[in-house]
């Protein structure tokens, strides 16, 4: 038998809402890919990311500018967005996240595969 969960295990003042990893958010750590190499407008951004809608992008780098990943500058009527240290600062564990899916490839695929035919 196992043992209950503890209630506490999220308690208020631990930082784990605080976590910058958003699982199931794929477009937080491609955005902050996109700004690796300098501050971008978000037209610029639309372009690789071609999949995101206007209004999920514009959630997304709201969040990120909360979150303080991101800062926003505006320059007349051009806006740009830039990487924070902070943000700058997350491109390590992308990194990491992203070798570590490379290295998984064939098993997550054959993972979703399997998950297709059992429906």
């Amino acid at each position: 038998m196992r043992a209950p969960l503890d209630p506490d295990m999220f308690d208020p003042v631990c930082p784990s809402t605080l976590s910058p990893f958003r699982f199931g958010d794929k477009w937080t750590p491609l955005v902050i890919r996109c700004l690796e190499d300098g501050p971008r407008r978000f037209s610029e951004l639309r372009v690789p990311l071609r999949g995101v809608t206007a209004k999920v992008l514009t959630t997304t780098l709201r969040n990120l500018q909360r979150d303080g990943f991101v800062s926003r500058a505006e320059h007349g009527r051009q806006v740009e967005y830039a990487l924070t240290p902070l943000g700058r600062s997350m491109l390590g564990p992308i990194n990491e996240a992203c070798a570590w899916a490379e290295e998984h490839w064939d098993e997550l695929l054959d993972a979703r595969e399997e998950s297709g035919r059992s429906r």
